[in-house]
């Protein structure tokens, strides 16, 4: 790569040759192109903040020059001394700050003074024309240095830039006096100012939060955080650096750890816009793997390359943000004190230096440390209407005395510290303060442990920890009346299974059972009562169970209800665990848990309760029986005709009585009385749902071929009565309303048997089918786990039109982009007697 010197001196000579502008702009514009080939090169030997100022000291140098290169043209041999032209070119925004990363806008503010005599606006003009021909993603603003004051009032985002400035090159009389015009806008509207950062930063932070793909300018312990301490420190203290605070409100340690994680994000944006050859700031799984390799970290047996570099990423934007967050509301604290306020948070003293506040508790950022064990009884004393804690007691927190190892004393206080009504927002200040883990080591291996599973939206502490506040604020009617009617010790124990129920995580063995052996030793460590380290212990291990087979299972079926109930073993066990599979599913993130997956535990919930009390009862004739006798018990019923009632006791489906209440079921009935040929209904809320009886045969390979681009959620299939049978078949999402008449016309054509759908055969190895002529008394299954494929259970239903096989019911769910089907089928087809064929024509191996 030619250096820049080399460019200058090839410029003079174009120029003597009276070169046009365009060759002159040809010969920067592919220095600019050769620059960023060589970052490779140059990010291999230099790290983040390192590159930051090589890279804005060369856009520098590169800057003088097109600007050289036009007073040459201007003045040609009587070019006068460059701080005699009232131009100064100034670096703002991140530019300014010299932490320009390779694809960055280049933040540049020219600033002149109109004098007379000199053609500037045109000399500006041209400048700004020429780097963007040369390359530059130049972000430009001109201000007459008389207009700086005003300009910044119209403002907050040029306030913020122009505050970050840095001089380039120009006239030094001009920057000499807009460093004076810059010393007045620091002390102009400040308290307007820091009020409006702050609510900026609060928005920006709600829009990105920490995820498992974190965006590392703009997100949760990002750049933004960082520039937050220096825009607060400069307006407040006139620091251009933190440095310059240590020892006043920042200590060397805070500052060295805070750098060292500000130096790991640097590197990885510098990577991150490196690998995408543009700017990108959000580390996606895509580019993990490349990503981990440019910073140097390999596979473990234990841990593999992007695990590390995204722990030690989630590390440091933990780290970023506490200290951009302490810092900040330290050098805000006395700017932004209202006065009632304080005497309203002062007369609420609870003790020496503890004051509590609409919930909030409140202490000095000047008292001084004391030990883990002191700070615990602090905390046990505490009353149970916190909410929260402010940041000052957090960081008060966070300098607390640590001991060698844990004592007797010190496990009695982490005991009852468990044992708190109010336990969510202790272990959210023991995980803020950097306490968690020194009070929990059982949790050392969740810190900052990244989940890539395409289902969590966080890692995995702060997962646990968002489990534990949703078993404290069920929303769920049902869930909540069930939280409610445990006692103080079993509300303890399920916010002790929620809390720590992924705690197995980041180690080899089946998170499930590590979880539960884990949790015994920590807890009999604490001298817990056996009989509740058991049930706590059982939560773990079985965690996900309920949420498993409510979604993968036939619910209905007599041999998995006791198989389910089998593990589970009590009632009272059922009740926790269906509260902590709530909070669990509630944690990952807004409207995954929804009515869809309430409906379905619920569901579970209820079909298995009986099992405790009559296993008789789950037999699927009893149930049929006892579900009869409610239909009966209705007053619609008792005014129907007697032929009609007995047909509803007839019906041939079990599962009807199984799935439906008693009211809908003879809504069926009564709908079915009458129909000739068959009805539908559609219904297009919050999913389209179709609801067909009919007596004339339905096309059903032909009815779902043609609707294959929706995902079908699940399908019921009732047979009732006088050759009729009942469909409703649920999609997983609603279509817009000028698709219905379309839908319409599907239905009706479906009862054409001549008509033909051609339906692409999917991919579906034989290890990924299984079927069970032994289901239940009435039913067999077919179960399918293959990739997720659309028009997958089209074709399958195909074949079964083709064997003149009756299904009675599907259940249908995608998990992690892989379909789980459930499909029983009535015994008394040609299923069993055929299903090596049925399997062979579903099946194709892939090649």
């Amino acid at each position: 790569m030619q250096t820049l010197k080399d460019v200058n001196l090839e410029v003079e000579e174009l120029i003597s040759n009276n070169a046009s502008n365009f060759e002159i702009s040809k010969l920067f514009r592919n220095h600019i192109k050769e620059y960023k080939k060589s970052i490779d090169t140059i990010l291999d030997t230099t790290g983040g903040k390192d590159f930051f100022v090589k890279n804005t000291k060369h856009i520098d140098e590169f800057l003088i020059l097109l600007y050289k290169y036009i007073l040459r043209k201007y003045f040609g041999s009587y070019q006068p001394m460059s701080t005699s032209i009232p131009i100064t070119l100034v670096a703002l925004g991140s530019y300014g700050r010299e932490q320009l990363c390779i694809y960055s806008d280049i933040d540049l503010m020219i600033l002149y003074e109109d004098i007379k005599g000199y053609n500037l606006k045109e000399m500006m003009e041209e400048f700004i024309t020429l780097a963007w021909d040369c390359g530059l993603k130049l972000g430009s603003r001109v201000h007459e240095l008389k207009e700086i004051e005003d300009a910044v009032k119209e403002d907050i985002t040029i306030k913020t830039a122009i505050i970050e400035s840095r001089v380039i090159y120009g006239s030094k009389h001009l920057w000499f006096a807009y460093e004076n015009a810059l010393n007045n806008i620091r002390k102009t509207d400040i308290k307007e100012f820091v009020t409006q950062k702050l609510e900026e930063h609060k928005q920006r932070l709600l829009k990105n939060p920490l995820k498992m793909e974190p965006n590392v300018k703009d997100g949760y312990g990002g750049l933004r955080e960082s520039n937050m301490i220096f825009w607060m420190s400069y307006i407040l203290y006139g620091a251009k650096n933190t440095k310059d605070l240590i020892g006043k409100e920042i200590s060397e340690e805070e500052h060295k750890t805070y750098r060292s994680a500000l130096e790991y994000i640097f590197q990885i944006r510098n990577a991150l816009h490196n690998i995408s050859k543009k700017k990108l700031d959000m580390v996606n799984l895509d580019v993990l793997p490349e990503l981990s390799t440019k910073l140097g970290f390999i596979n473990t047996p234990r841990y593999t390359k992007e695990r590390q570099c995204m722990s030690k990423l989630l590390g440091s934007l933990h780290t970023i943000h506490f200290f951009s967050t302490t810092m900040v509301k330290k050098f805000t604290r006395v700017l932004l004190k209202d006065k009632p306020n304080i005497k309203l948070i002062k007369k609420s003293r609870l003790k020496k230096n503890i004051y509590l506040y609409e919930g909030k508790i409140y202490t000095s950022f000047k008292r001084k440390p004391i030990t883990l064990n002191a700070l615990l009884k602090e905390l046990i004393n505490l009353p149970n209407n916190i909410t929260s804690f402010d940041m000052s007691y957090i960081y008060f927190a966070s300098k607390t005395k640590i001991p060698r190892k844990q004592s007797k004393e010190l496990k009695k206080n982490i005991k009852a510290i468990l044992f708190k009504d109010n336990l969510h927002p202790i272990i959210k200040l023991l995980y803020n303060s950097s306490l968690f883990k020194t009070v929990l080591p059982i949790t050392k291996k969740i810190i900052n442990q990244p989940q890539f599973d395409g289902y969590h939206q966080q890692p995995v502490d702060i997962h646990s920890i968002r489990t534990l506040k949703k078993v404290e604020n069920i929303e769920d009617e049902f869930v909540r009346d069930i939280y409610e009617s445990f006692n103080n010790i079993e509300k303890s124990i399920v916010k002790m299974a929620a809390l720590l129920h992924d705690v197995g995580k980041g180690r080899t063995a089946d998170h499930h059972i590590a979880g539960e052996k884990l949790f015994k030793n920590f807890a009999s460590s604490l001298e817990l009562d056996e009989s509740h380290i058991q049930i706590a212990a059982h939560l773990i291990r079985y965690h996900n169970m309920m949420s498993a087979y409510s979604k993968n299972e036939d619910i209905y079926s007599e041999r998995i209800i006791l198989a389910f109930t089998g593990l589970i073993k009590t009632e009272q066990m059922l009740k926790m665990l269906y509260v902590v599979t709530y909070a669990d599913i509630s944690a990952v993130g807004e409207g995954i848990y929804n009515s869809s997956i309430s409906s379905l535990l619920k569901e579970l919930y209820l079909q298995s309760l009986p099992a405790f009390e009559n296993q008789d009862l789950v037999k699927e004739s009893s149930r049929r029986i006892a579900k009869i006798n409610a239909i009966k018990n209705l007053k619609r019923y008792k005014d129907l005709p007697y032929i009609t009632k007995k047909k509803i006791s007839y019906i041939s489906s079990n599962q009807i009585f199984l799935r439906l209440k008693a009211d809908d079921i003879l809504d069926i009935a009564i709908k079915a009385k009458d129909v000739n040929d068959y009805i539908y209904k559609i219904t297009n809320d919050q999913r389209l749902v179709i609801r067909i009886i009919r007596k004339d045969p339905l096309n059903l390979g032909f009815l779902l071929g043609n609707l294959e681009f929706l995902n079908i959620f699940s399908m019921d299939i009732y047979k009732l009565y006088d050759e009729k049978k009942a469909f409703e078949i649920t999609f997983s999402e609603k279509v817009e309303d000028d698709d219905i008449t379309y839908i319409k016309s599907i239905i009706e054509n479906s009862f054409d048997m001549t008509k033909k759908q051609k339906v692409k055969k999917p991919i579906i190895k034989k290890s990924q089918i299984e079927a069970n002529c032994n289901h239940s008394p009435y039913l067999a299954s077919l179960q399918i786990r293959a990739k997720d494929q659309k028009g997958l259970f089209a074709y399958v239903a195909k074949i079964f039109d083709d064997f003149n096989i009756e299904i009675e019911s599907a259940k249908l769910a995608t998990t992690k982009g892989y379909t789980r089907d459930l499909i029983l089928i009535e015994k008394d087809g040609d299923f069993c007697g055929k299903q090596e064929e049925i399997i062979n024509l579903i099946c194709q191996e892939e090649n």
